[in-house]
């Protein structure tokens, strides 16, 4: 991909993405996300209905009226994305790779915290950290970020998620936002999840194209995984096969969201083929009731 492509490519991403969150995700990502806390922006005199512990005692007794302290929320945040660039994620059977899919879904995330005034960084991985984006303001860092996804070449092909885990903890000291984007093809990482969650706000995003899930009926076919290089001929037309794949697929989606939960860490699935707008909307819709 030439440099023409790719700065095509980045500005259809961003031109997609940054008017769903303009018109779709601003208020939803802002009631979702709480501050840090509440920090002192003024002082005002007391008005009738006032919480006497906010009094400011110092500056009644100076002006020998009474005034209250006035507190807001610290709104600034910063959000990580780690983001899984393996080779697993160059997968896709129909209309999108899964790897396009977590390009849009990394680019909402930044531009609706950008949005809000946050910072945003990034950790691309696959079974080694391939790259660091520390966390910045501005539309030029989201488009860097963009870019990197966009003309990814990873080192790597395998996925470790746990050494992406624990990459971020050692990294990232203050409490963060974190989005993990994968397919969740990994094994081992419980340990360093609860480690990390325990610091930071973390989700996992996953990311499935629907051929995970199931196969249909189409006789013989050769399959490879993409991460190992393994070949073999699967049967599709054998029943037991299909069940088997299918049971496959159910055991790692619910290792993944047990594994999270045990955390108390958010989940939630999108396919290649779903409607992201509906999912995310919903998500920040339930997270902002909390």
């Amino acid at each position: 991909m030439d440099t023409s492509d790719i700065i095509k490519k980045v500005r259809k991403v961003e031109i997609k993405t940054k008017g769903l969150t303009k018109h779709v995700f601003a208020g939803e990502y802002h009631s979702a996300f709480k501050g840090r806390g509440m920090a002192f922006s003024e002082v005002r005199s007391y008005e009738y209905g006032d919480d006497v512990r906010n009094i400011d005692w110092n500056v009644t007794a100076r002006t020998g009226d009474p005034y209250v302290k006035v507190f807001e929320e610290e709104r600034e945040l910063t959000v990580m994305l780690l983001i899984d660039i393996s080779a697993s994620s160059f997968f896709g059977t129909k209309s999108v790779f899964k790897s396009e899919l977590i390009t849009e879904l990394a680019a909402i995330m930044a531009f609706s915290a950008m949005t809000n005034n946050d910072k945003v960084g990034a950790i691309l991985f696959s079974d080694k950290i391939e790259k660091y984006l520390p966390p910045k303001k501005g539309k030029q860092n989201i488009l860097r970020i963009i870019r990197e996804l966009v003309h990814v070449e990873p080192d790597h092909k395998g996925t470790n998620l746990k050494d992406a885990l624990v990459y971020l903890k050692n990294i990232e000291k203050k409490r963060s936002i974190v989005f993990v984007l994968s397919d969740f093809i990994a094994d081992d990482y419980e340990q360093a999840l609860s480690i990390a969650a325990k610091r930071h706000d973390i989700i996992g995003i996953k990311v499935v194209d629907d051929a995970e899930k199931s196969i249909p009926n189409v006789g013989l076919i050769a399959v490879q995984d993409a991460e190992t290089g393994v070949k073999r001929i699967i049967d599709t037309s054998d029943a037991k096969v299909r069940k088997r794949w299918e049971a496959a697929y159910q055991q790692r989606d619910k290792i993944f969201k047990n594994t999270f939960a045990k955390s108390k860490a958010d989940t939630l699935t999108i396919g290649t083929e779903d409607d992201y707008v509906k999912v995310l909307q919903l998500f920040f819709k339930n997270r902002g009731k909390r």
